[in-house]
């Protein structure tokens, strides 16, 4: 049925080679950094464990606390903050 849908619908599925990690190196990148930063401390029971640890990862250190590079070597909260700062600053300027 899965491979029916694709040929019907003019879709070519398209998978990378076996170990080939270079087709998509960013999510390779950020599963090795969850596994080393996080995942690699705990003794994991089930799927339902080791769900709720990745998504406590993500929501409360990844996207929150932890430096980014895209963000100048600052947590996502620190860009933001930063971010809006300037913006009430250009605001108060366009007022006066």
């Amino acid at each position: 049925m899965y491979q029916k849908h694709f040929k019907n619908n003019g879709m070519i599925r398209s998978y990378s080679k076996k170990a080939y990690p270079w087709d998509n190196a960013c999510i390779e990148s950020f599963h090795a950094l969850l596994k080393r930063e996080w995942i690699n401390r705990f003794k994991i029971f089930n799927y339902a464990h080791e769900y709720k640890l990745v998504f406590e990862y993500i929501e409360t250190f990844y996207n929150t606390v932890r430096i980014h590079s895209h963000c100048g070597y600052l947590s996502p909260n620190e860009y933001e903050e930063q971010y809006l700062g300037s913006i009430k600053e250009n605001a108060v300027k366009i007022a006066n």
